[in-house]
């Protein structure tokens, strides 16, 4: 008979046998289960406990014989299988739940093992971005070398930009984009100044003629595509350019029409404020209504409103805040209100420029902030956008200082440079539509002498107040000599004349006209002039523009050779 198993899956170690209530001296009562009865007819075994390893007792006689079980062996024997070390899993199918330690040291673990890869990841497309954009090698991007400054410790750049990757542009090599910025390393100021591209240049004995505009010498310096060509392309085009606006201009950036959209679109979109020129109320082109048409020439033009809405124009903004995408702020770069109906757009390139300043200080901003620098998808598009879109002469030993300037400089800190504005230093053209200077073709000393009154300008000669400096000394030339001097500070001198005043009068004084507006240049002219301004009328009547009215009473002797 197979034997079975008892409670908690005891099984008896002797094969057979038969205890009954006889057998076990009354000891055993009621119907175990389990145990099986002996009848009077059957011969009385008698079982002993077993020894270890399931040996029978032997008895004196050396035969063996079956002890005794009693219930108290059996209870010692399920007794002892209860307490079996907790170490042994009595269901081993039943899992026990982890405790909270264990979880957490598992997500940390996941967590630093998806930084790692991140951090890798980031890494490669770094390396494999700086060996196609900059010079030098991968071993460059762990350095931290200072940028190349000029005379007045500036770092000048020129950004150009070309349409080679447009495949409906006829003039691939057009430098449509020119423009210069100008960055101090140590107070972290920038300015921005853009070159018309219709400007006329001398080509220098290039291969399109000896003369004509900007845009096109790019495509004159140098046949082919290699890396060597476009290296001498950009030097010649440093040289150029540092020769228009009086700078040393150490390092440029080429990019192309793809630049703007791969960029913007990482980022998402940009936020750009438009200022239509002219009193616009804001700026329309409808040279891309094109593609408010959805692919069907002969669109309605509700289909074209619906596309663009509110009236069916691609760029159509008014003045203020606009969020833009990649393809609007694509367009908006491009935009010179050519084709009508357009407005806001009256000064044609010029105001293009200064939209395309607007989008260049709206990525930097956006590429800056936080959440940006932090969003490995984007930077990764970034890093794409620029490998296959951007080339220069930075060395990969500058890229750390570039892009610690770039997080450094506000935008409230780069200032854009008119060259048609307040105070205007181009003629509109020459009769073949060429742009040449006010001075003069070929005769940038104006525009030089302009830039640099900006760039290295105090707070004195931003305000850009206006003066009027009277004589009052009887030494002859003594307010000119002020005047110039006034005008070293950054004051613009409307007039330079000759008053009496009252003999009583022994000191220099000046007049503030109208409301004050001009502190820093008060400011200056009571330290210059030891008294504060005076309310009281002044002794000529200034002009519209005038804010102070200057009179030397006693002319100030170490005016000719004071630093302002």
């Amino acid at each position: 008979m197979q034997r079975k198993p008892t409670v908690d899956g005891f099984i008896p170690r002797r094969s057979s046998g038969t205890v009954g209530d006889a057998s076990l001296g009354g000891l055993v009562h009621g119907d175990d289960r389990g145990l099986k009865r002996h009848t009077p007819d059957q011969p009385r075994t008698v079982l002993k406990p077993q020894l270890p390893g399931g040996a029978l007792q032997p008895t004196s006689t050396g035969s063996v014989q079956r002890q005794p079980i009693y219930r108290s062996d059996i209870d010692d024997s399920l007794r002892d299988i209860d307490s079996q070390p907790a170490h042994i899993d009595q269901h081993p199918k039943r899992r026990k739940p982890r405790s909270k330690r264990r979880i957490i040291k598992w997500v940390v673990l996941v967590l630093v093992l998806g930084l790692v890869a991140a951090a890798g990841w980031l890494g490669y497309k770094t390396l494999s971005t700086g060996q196609s954009v900059f010079n030098g090698d991968v071993f460059g991007l762990v350095q931290q070398k200072k940028l190349q400054q000029d005379s007045n410790g500036r770092t000048n750049i020129l950004l150009f930009g070309t349409s080679e990757d447009d495949p409906g542009h006829d003039a691939p090599n057009l430098t449509d984009s020119i423009m210069v910025l100008t960055v101090n390393q140590t107070t972290n100021d920038a300015y921005m100044v853009s070159i018309p591209r219709d400007l006329k240049v001398s080509y220098d004995g290039r291969t399109c003629g000896s003369a004509g505009k900007i845009n096109v010498y790019y495509g004159c310096i140098a046949a082919g595509d290699t890396k060597e060509v476009e290296q001498e392309r950009q030097t010649a085009m440093r040289k150029l350019v540092g020769g228009i606006v009086g700078l040393d201009i150490q390092y440029s950036v080429h990019v192309n029409y793809s630049v703007v959209r791969d960029i913007v679109g990482a980022l998402g979109t940009i936020t750009v404020n438009i200022e239509g020129s002219g009193g616009a109320p804001g700026v329309m082109d409808s040279n891309f209504d094109w593609k408010c048409r959805g692919g069907n020439a002969y669109a309605s033009l509700a289909t074209m409103k619906k596309n663009c809405p509110p009236d069916g124009h691609f760029i159509d903004y008014l003045n203020g805040p606009a969020v833009l995408d990649a393809e609007h702020a694509l367009y908006l770069a491009q935009a010179r209100g050519d084709t009508v109906p357009t407005y806001g757009l009256g000064r044609s390139n010029f105001d293009r420029e200064l939209n395309q300043q607007k989008i260049i200080k709206a990525i930097r901003e956006k590429a800056m902030s936080t959440g940006t620098l932090t969003n490995i998808v984007t930077v990764t598009k970034l890093l794409d956008a620029m490998g296959g879109n951007l080339r220069t002469n930075f060395d990969t030993s500058e890229v750390r200082t570039l892009v610690d300037l770039a997080k450094n400089t506000p935008n409230d800190a780069i200032q854009s440079i008119s060259l048609v504005d307040a105070s205007p230093v181009l003629f509109g053209g020459d009769g073949a539509n060429n742009v040449i200077p006010l001075a003069g073709t070929y005769d940038y000393s104006a525009i030089q002498a302009y830039i640099q009154k900006k760039i290295n300008a105090t707070p004195v000669s931003k305000e850009g107040a206006h003066v009027i400096v009277l004589n009052a000394s009887g030494v002859t030339g003594a307010a000119r000599v002020e005047a110039a001097k006034l005008e070293s500070l950054g004051m613009i001198v409307d007039s330079v004349d000759n008053v009496s005043v009252d003999a009583s009068i022994k000191t220099n004084r000046f007049y503030q006209v109208g409301t004050i507006t001009k502190t820093f240049t008060q400011k200056k002219l009571t330290e210059r002039y030891d008294g504060s301004a005076l309310t009281a009328t002044p002794p000529v009547t200034p002009a519209v523009t005038t804010n102070f009215v200057i009179v030397i009473v006693a002319p100030i002797e170490t005016t000719a050779s004071a630093t302002p």
